[in-house]
C-alpha cells in the first residue's frame, strides 16, 4: 500500500491547517510498516471544530432547520458518494487494523451506506411534532427537536461502521458533529471527510479531528458540546459517563462484552451448514468485536464433541495478511493488543484451562501482530479468561448440566451485550434467549440489524444505537401548551 499523507484537518467544511506540527503515523498491522500519516488534532483544533459545528447548528437557516426531506436527500447523496469509495475504505481499514479485507468489504465498505439510506428513509417518514389533547381543556404540541452538537468518539475495530452508527441518525435528526477517530485508524476518516465535502453536506455539519485519548477527553468535557456518543472500552466509558453525569450531558455508551454462545443439547453443528454464522458470532474481525460469544457453553453430555468441533473449526481458519483475499483471521490491530491477548492466554493456562489448539504465534508469519486462533477447554466460568474481555481470537468452552445452569452461567458476567443460542428447536431457543440478561441475542445467528436497537446492559453500556431508537437519542422533546 502506497504511503498516504494528509497535511490538513477537515473542519468547518474546509481543509484547514492544524494548530501544531504533531502527526499520527498509521502502521500496517500485517507488516508493522508505516503506511501513512495525518495531523494530530490538539485542543485548539477541537475548539475550532466545535465552534464550526455550533455555528452550523445555530444558523437559523442551517442544517437543523432543513426540512426532513432535504436532510434525507443529503444523506442519500452521502451514501452514493461513500458507495463509490467502498473499496478504498475497506482497503484502508484492513491495512491499518488487520481486519480481513473480505470482512471489511461487507461491513466497513457497505454498512455505512446501508445506514445512511435507512435513516434517510426513516427521516422522511417520521413526524417531528404531534398535537395531543389535554385533560384541562387545551391541546399540547409535542415537538422532537435536534439535540445539538454531538461529540462522536469512534474506536479502531470497526472505524467506519461505528462512526456511521453515530453520524447517520445524528444527521437525520438535524444535529451537527465533531467526530474523533482513534489514532490507530485515521486514514479511512479522510475518505469520509472527502465524501462529506463531495456530497454537499453544509460547512460545519461534520468535522473530523483525529487524536488520542487526552484530546478525546477534552472533547467530552467541551462546554459547547450537547451530547456524547462513545464506543470503546468499559473503563473509558465509565470515565466518560462520570464527566457527562457531572455536566448533566446526555451520553450513549456502547462498551465491552463477554457474551455467551449457548449450545443446546439438540444443536445441529454440522460445520458445512453453520460455519459462516458460527464464525460471525464468535470470531469475526480476528476476535476484535465487542459482541462476540467468546464463552461457548456446552452441555456436559456433548462437551467433548463440542470442544473437538471448535478445535477443528479454529484449526481450519486461514491466518494471514489482512489484504489477502483468502485470509479469515488477520493480525491484532496493534502490538499492545497482541501483548494483551497473549497475557490472557498465559493466564488461562496458569489457571488450569487446557489449550486444544493455538495459544501462540502462527508459524511463517514473522511480521505483523498475529495470534493463532485459540480454543480453551476445561474452563470454569470464574476463570479470568471467562470473565474479562480479551478482544482477540480466543474462545473458552465451559460445561453446563441443564438449561437452567446454562442461563445462570450466561448471566454470571459483568457484561451483557450480545449472545447466541444454538438449537434445532427455534421455539426452545427463543424461550431461553429471553432469559439471558443482555441487550441483544441471536438464535442460530448473530449480526446487528440496522432496524433494531443495539446496545448492552450492565457494564456493556448505556443507551441504544441503530433502529428508530437511535434517532430519538439525538432529539429532545419540547411541549408547547396551546391555549
Amino acid at each position: 500500500m502506497d504511503d498516504i499523507r494528509y497535511d490538513s484537518l477537515f473542519i468547518g467544511g474546509d481543509w484547514v491547517r492544524p494548530s501544531s506540527d504533531a502527526r499520527i503515523t498509521a502502521v500496517s498491522a500485517s507488516t508493522e510498516e508505516p503506511i501513512g500519516s495525518v495531523p494530530e488534532a490538539q485542543e485548539a483544533d477541537v475548539d475550532a471544530a466545535v465552534a464550526a459545528a455550533r455555528r452550523a447548528f445555530d444558523d437559523p437557516a442551517g442544517w437543523a432547520h432543513w426540512s426532513p426531506a432535504d436532510r434525507a436527500s443529503a444523506l442519500d447523496r452521502l451514501a452514493d458518494v461513500l458507495e463509490r469509495r467502498a473499496e478504498d475504505v475497506a482497503t484502508r481499514v484492513s491495512a491499518q487494523n488487520g481486519m480481513p479485507v473480505a470482512v471489511a468489504r461487507q461491513l466497513e465498505g457497505s454498512f455505512p451506506v446501508v445506514l445512511l439510506r435507512y435513516y434517510a428513509g426513516l427521516t422522511r417518514e417520521s413526524a417531528s411534532e404531534e398535537t395531543r389533547p389535554g385533560l384541562f381543556g387545551g391541546d399540547t404540541l409535542v415537538r422532537r427537536e435536534p439535540i445539538g452538537v454531538v461529540g462522536a468518539i469512534v474506536p479502531w475495530n470497526f472505524p467506519q461502521t461505528l462512526a456511521a452508527f453515530k453520524y447517520a441518525p445524528a444527521l437525520a435528526a438535524g444535529c451537527t458533529l465533531v467526530i474523533k477517530p482513534s489514532p490507530e485508524t485515521v486514514l479511512d476518516s479522510y475518505l469520509l471527510a472527502e465524501a462529506v465535502a463531495e456530497a454537499g453536506i453544509p460547512a460545519g455539519v461534520v468535522n473530523i479531528v483525529p487524536a488520542g485519548r487526552d484530546v478525546g477527553a477534552y472533547l467530552v468535557a467541551h462546554p459547547d458540546v450537547d451530547k456524547i456518543s462513545f464506543t470503546g472500552s468499559t473503563a473509558a466509558g465509565r470515565s466518560i459517563g462520570e464527566v457527562c453525569g457531572r455536566l448533566l450531558r446526555p451520553v450513549t455508551l456502547e462498551l465491552g462484552g463477554k457474551s455467551a454462545a449457548i449450545v443446546l443439547d439438540d444443536a445441529n453443528l454440522d460445520l458445512k451448514s453453520v460455519a459462516e454464522k458460527l464464525f460471525t458470532a464468535t470470531l469475526l474481525n480476528n476476535g476484535q468485536t465487542c459482541f462476540l460469544g467468546t464463552r461457548v457453553l456446552a452441555p456436559r453430555a456433548r462437551y467433548r464433541e463440542i470442544v473437538d468441533l471448535f478445535t477443528d473449526f479454529a484449526g481450519a481458519l486461514t491466518v494471514g495478511d489482512a489484504l489477502d483475499e483468502s485470509t479469515q483471521i488477520g493480525p491484532m490491530a496493534t502490538a499492545a493488543q497482541r501483548d494483551r491477548v497473549e497475557r490472557y492466554i498465559a493466564k488461562g493456562k496458569g489457571d488450569g484451562a487446557r489449550v486444544t489448539i493455538g495459544g501462540g504465534r502462527p508459524a511463517g508469519l514473522d511480521r505483523g501482530w498475529f495470534v493463532e486462533p485459540t480454543i480453551f477447554a476445561d474452563v470454569d466460568n470464574n476463570h479470568t479468561i471467562a470473565q474479562e474481555e480479551i478482544f482477540g481470537p480466543v474462545l473458552s468452552v465451559i460445561p453446563y448440566t441443564d438449561d437452567d445452569e446454562a442461563v445462570r452461567i450466561a448471566n454470571d458476567s459483568d457484561y451483557g451485550l450480545g449472545g447466541t443460542v444454538w438449537t434445532s428447536d427455534p421455539d426452545r431457543g427463543l424461550a431461553l434467549a429471553k432469559r439471558v440478561q443482555t441487550g441483544t441475542i441471536g438464535v442460530n445467528t448473530y449480526l446487528p440489524e440496522p432496524t433494531a436497537p443495539f446496545g448492552g446492559v450492565k457494564a456493556s453500556g448505556i443507551g441504544r444505537e441503530l433502529g428508530p431508537e437511535a434517532l430519538v437519542n439525538y432529539q429532545q422533546l419540547k411541549s408547547v401548551y396551546l391555549g
